[in-house]
């Protein structure tokens, strides 16, 4: 890249800031505007039950009229925001100035918002925004998110137990007619459930597609790799709590019941002309084209409708797959003696009993002792180095260290921030996550990273913009806690008492 094109792009970068900086200004200016509209309207509403009008809510209903014509939305979307608008100014007014001054976006006060909305004491709901808005500055929504939710837990452990409880009690199954003949099923339930299902459907998958490539597995194969290698368009886990599955109403017979049919419920010719498993041709022999989302929604059906993967072949290799979920438990909730939440990695905070359920059954567990201030893992209980630096890695980094990326470790590569070649050393200050997308992207183009103490990874732009990231624990800043790693990222694991 030229001098000439690296000062086009400061420019384009540096106008894009600021563009950004007044649609925040002016999306917060909105919400004062909702927010003076609404106390109007409650005056006007306190002058009508002074005079006995039967109608009391006809203020409230007239301005949203006058609003949602002036906007071209519905008056009821108007109301909503209304109320929204009534919430920022009453309970997070911290919020909605650092958003009119341009530091935070909508995405950020909405995370800040849904996480906190449940603390009903005055001073714990602004040491909580007081916490997650020095970290919006310089996070994304995304992964605010998921510190905000474990922030509020650790505020306020009573409401977000009762909030979970609640929460629990919603879990569902439901299915959605599509058109040409498919369906929606969506199923709520507890997120370490719902992320291990997700995860043995994918790790299931590879093994299907591994097979008919004539390919050994490889569970530590990065999602990227499985797109490169497969053609699929499959998508990180993000801020979801329940599985979602898109796939046609009916099925043959292998995904109606039938045990003994190996045939895959989808075999035939497929949408895109190519050849699903199962098939054949006068080409030659059959071969499997799915992609790795399409395997996971056909072997979903088997194992809902059959009882096993029967429809594809290998049907005790892929029964004994386990789906693999990580989870932070802080010593004293393991014990039982406090109420800090336990989080699961990449998601949020989960409730402390299904912890304890998990720690229960997991084959093997890290102590990791944490910084009391900043909270990042200092040391981790584990021999033979390798194995060591694989582990705490683990725990640190969470998910890709790029900014912004939320893609689990089990789906990264370790690299080297130094390259090897280049005298970089192998150790836990020269290692971090990496996706493939942006392990390609700091190899490969004009971004460079350097490691900084402390597990930050400082990141340079083209144009020479410095983004900072840090540990996800260091943005917790929370207790000492317990790590649960997947026992297949690290083989022959050995069990450390606490």
């Amino acid at each position: 890249m030229g001098h000439g094109e690296d000062t086009r792009l400061d420019r384009l970068v540096t106008e894009l800031i600021r563009t950004r900086r007044r649609i925040a200004e002016l999306q917060a200016r909105e919400m004062r505007l909702l927010a003076s509209g609404l106390d109007l309207a409650l005056e006007r509403i306190d002058a009508a039950s002074a005079s006995r009008v039967r109608a009391r809510d006809l203020p409230l209903r007239e301005i949203a009229a006058e609003f949602a014509t002036a906007m071209r939305v519905s008056d009821r979307t108007v109301q909503a925001r209304m109320g929204t608008a009534a919430l920022l100014t009453t309970r997070f007014a911290a919020t909605l100035a650092a958003w009119d001054a341009g530091r935070i976006d909508a995405g950020h006060v909405t995370a800040i918002v849904d996480a906190g909305c449940a603390i009903d004491d005055d001073a714990e709901r602004s040491r909580y925004e007081q916490h997650v808005l020095g970290i919006a500055a310089q996070e994304s929504p995304s992964r605010l998110r998921t510190v905000a939710r474990a922030a509020a837990a650790t505020t306020a452990p009573a409401a977000a137990r009762e909030r979970a409880r609640r929460a629990r009690d919603d879990r569902s199954v439901r299915v959605f007619d599509l058109d040409d003949g498919m369906a929606r099923l969506i199923a709520d339930g507890p997120a370490p459930l719902m992320h291990a299902i997700h995860d043995r459907l994918t790790q299931m998958g590879r093994t299907v597609l591994a097979a008919a490539a004539a390919e050994e597995p490889s569970p530590a194969m990065s999602d990227q790799a499985a797109r490169e290698r497969y053609g699929d368009d499959d998508r990180a886990v993000d801020d979801t709590h329940g599985v979602l599955i898109t796939g046609p109403t009916s099925f043959e017979s292998a995904a109606t019941g039938d045990p003994g049919s190996n045939r895959s419920p989808f075999a035939g010719p497929s949408s895109n002309g190519t050849l699903s498993a199962g098939s054949s041709s006068d080409d030659g022999p059959a071969r499997d084209r799915r992609t790795l989302d399409q395997v996971r929604t056909d072997i979903l059906a088997d194992l809902l409708l059959a009882g096993a993967p029967a429809a594809h072949g290998e049907g005790d290799a892929l029964a004994a797959i386990a789906g693999h979920v990580q989870i932070t438990v802080p010593a004293l909730t393991l014990l039982g003696g406090g109420d800090d939440p336990a989080l699961l990695a990449g998601s949020g905070p989960i409730d402390s009993d299904t912890a304890r359920r998990l720690t229960a059954a997991a084959p093997s567990w890290t102590r990791v002792l944490t910084h009391p201030v900043t909270g990042h893992p200092v040391v981790v209980d584990r021999y033979r180095p390798s194995k060591k630096q694989r582990r705490f890695l683990a725990t640190r980094d969470e998910h890709c260290r790029f900014p912004g990326c939320r893609m689990p470790v089990r789906r990264c590569d370790v690299d080297h921030t130094v390259d090897a070649a280049l005298g970089g050393t192998t150790s836990t200050e020269n290692l971090a996550h990496l996706c493939r997308r942006h392990h390609v992207l700091k190899h490969h183009s004009v971004w460079t990273v350097r490691q900084r103490p402390g597990g930050v990874l400082e990141w340079r732009s083209p144009t020479g913009r410095a983004h900072l990231d840090r540990t996800p624990a260091s943005l917790r800043n929370g207790p000492s806690r317990v790590g649960f790693v997947p026992s297949d990222s690290v083989p022959d694991l050995e069990l450390i008492p606490f």
